[in-house]
């Protein structure tokens, strides 16, 4: 073997006594942990280290550990801090039984290998931080991999109001714990002003004695140091982050409460991200729960059914609409209508219609009337859009069933006759919204028991499909449909006339599609408890 050069085969080597020139520090030590030599360079790296004292006095705990294993017959390289540097200890085994380290500064090499280690984990974090848009699971996310990467437990705080915070805690197993907590936020030293977004406190400036026990998990033992930073949002703070360390562990430095701030900010921007989406998912709940089509019942002893279905299999509501209004005077007035367009923007226009309507209520039994003051305040709102519109006032009368029908701009209403004969109600009317001057004219019409009066939206005329995919459904097909479904409850009828519609259309696009139909129940026998309930039809 050549100066200078070492074997670090796991076989006994007598190393050359060259080796104390050599530039890099080196220690040797016996089986008991003793050193026996230094070179100068070790001398200078570690000054208490000469011989005749013990490897566990005078280096650090991990190059003694090493020392341990290498002379119990597990050689190999280990690697830890000297100072303020990286340092990897190479062993060299000799005759007898001893061991020579060759300490190598790999600082660099460490602190590459780290940043592509924390470059990779905030990758990962990234996305599964991104991966749901729920807060809960979020929070869940952050606590999980702070504990697990981070520190050995942390707490992830969400803004809270009165008093009461929404928290979950982790640690490094990985169990998880949800509360809802009333807590006062200066009991942790920066803990209040990371949850308002201010810049976070050292860690050195928390005495780790001052954690409150809500803060520490269960059984997690003494804490030794703390973190507390802000998860920033967007424009708001999404709360804060608490990372905890055992007392056994080294305090969090300044290089890894700088990272856990970048983890942190990746994880407030998700969390705002999901309560954004959350707030904005509840707006939109609360709005289509008005905008969405009733469900009908039988109301003053006549049937009413109603579908509906939307042009995109991913929209719930669009620009078909019906209503079905009891009335002061005993009657109930239907709405069938049709905004221009389809989606959102029709739907927010369909929302004014349908509100307007049931605010002019109590004009019910004038339909020209209702019309024009319905006219008059789409004119004069901002939207360019208009609508057509079918408004049956409907009464019981005795066995039979009396209708008012007005259409302004939309197809005339369906009657089905007991016998299957199909009629069209002669009414018509102008658009509504489109000009100054609104114009109607009325029809009346008399159901027997089993007869339906059928309003639809032409989005059920017009379905384009057939065996050529490019012919409407058309008006006869839909007459020769209803005239299948004479007899049959209000329910029934809607449901068959939707179906044969879709089907039609097959896989193509179609407009909204809407059917309302008004049918004079036959005689009823009623099967509920009590005699209360809708009942069963009997002939």
């Amino acid at each position: 073997m050549n100066q200078g050069e070492l074997d670090t085969s796991p076989g006994r080597v007598e190393p050359d006594p060259g080796w104390l020139a050599a530039p890099l520090p080196i220690v040797v030590a016996d089986r008991d942990g003793m050193i026996t030599d230094t070179n100068d360079r070790c001398r200078e790296a570690l000054p208490d280290a000469v011989a005749g004292t013990l490897l566990a006095d005078t280096v650090p705990s991990w190059l003694h550990a090493a020392h341990g294993e290498v002379v119990a017959g597990e050689p190999g390289t280990s690697t830890g801090p000297l100072g303020e540097r990286s340092v990897a200890a190479h062993p060299v085994r000799l005759p007898d039984g001893g061991v020579a380290w060759w300490l190598v500064d790999n600082t660099a090499e460490e602190a590459l290998r780290l940043e592509r280690q924390r470059t990779e984990f905030l990758a990962t974090a990234s996305t599964a931080l991104l991966s749901s848009l729920n807060p809960r699971r979020c929070m869940e996310v952050t606590a999980q991999l702070a504990a697990t990467q981070l520190a050995d437990a942390a707490m992830v705080i969400a803004p809270g109001r009165h008093g009461w915070f929404p928290t979950v805690s982790c640690t490094r197993d990985g169990r998880l714990a949800h509360r809802r907590r009333r807590l006062e936020p200066d009991d942790v030293p920066g803990l209040g002003e990371a949850l308002q977004g201010f810049p976070p406190v050292p860690s050195r400036w928390i005495d780790p004695a001052s954690a409150p026990e809500w803060l520490v998990p269960d059984d997690f033992g003494t804490v030794g140091s703390l973190v507390v930073t802000p998860l920033p949002g967007h424009g708001v703070p999404a709360g804060a982050l608490v990372l905890l360390r055992h007392a056994e562990q080294s305090a969090f430095s300044e290089d890894e409460e700088l990272f856990a701030r970048l983890f942190a900010a990746r994880a407030g921007v998700a969390m705002s991200a999901a309560h954004v989406y959350a707030e904005q998912s509840l707006v939109a709940e609360v709005l289509m729960r008005e905008l969405l089509p009733p469900t009908l019942r039988e109301v003053a002893g006549v049937d009413f059914a109603g579908r509906y279905r939307a042009a995109l299999d991913t929209d719930r509501v669009g620009g078909d609409f019906y209503d079905v209004h009891p009335t002061e005077d005993g009657e109930t007035l239907a709405v069938l209508g049709d905004v221009c367009g389809k989606g959102l923007e029709a739907a927010v226009l369909t929302g004014k219609i349908r509100t307007t309507v049931r605010a002019l209520l109590p004009l019910s039994t004038d339909h020209q009337r209702l019309l024009t003051l319905l006219n008059d305040s789409l004119i004069s709102g901002d939207s360019t859009r208009f609508a057509t519109l079918v408004l049956a006032s409907v009464t019981r009368d005795g066995g039979t069933v009396r209708l008012r029908l007005t259409a302004a701009g939309h197809p005339p209403p369906l009657v089905v006759r007991a016998n299957g004969e199909v009629e069209e109600v002669d009414t018509r009317g102008t658009l509504v919204g489109a000009l100054s001057t609104m114009r109607s004219r009325s029809a009346a019409v008399t159901l027997a028991a089993g007869e339906t009066c059928l309003l639809y939206t032409d989005g059920i005329t017009e379905a384009r499909g057939g065996p050529l995919g490019s012919e409407m459904y058309g008006e006869q097909r839909l007459r020769d449909s209803l005239a299948q479904c004479a007899g049959m409850p209000a329910e029934a009828v809607t449901e068959r006339i939707q179906m044969l519609a879709m089907q039609w259309a097959g896989r193509h696009s179609h407009d909204d599609m809407a059917v309302l139909a008004i049918t004079a129940p036959r005689n009823q026998h009623l099967t509920a408890v009590g005699g209360h309930g809708r009942g069963r039809y009997t002939a």
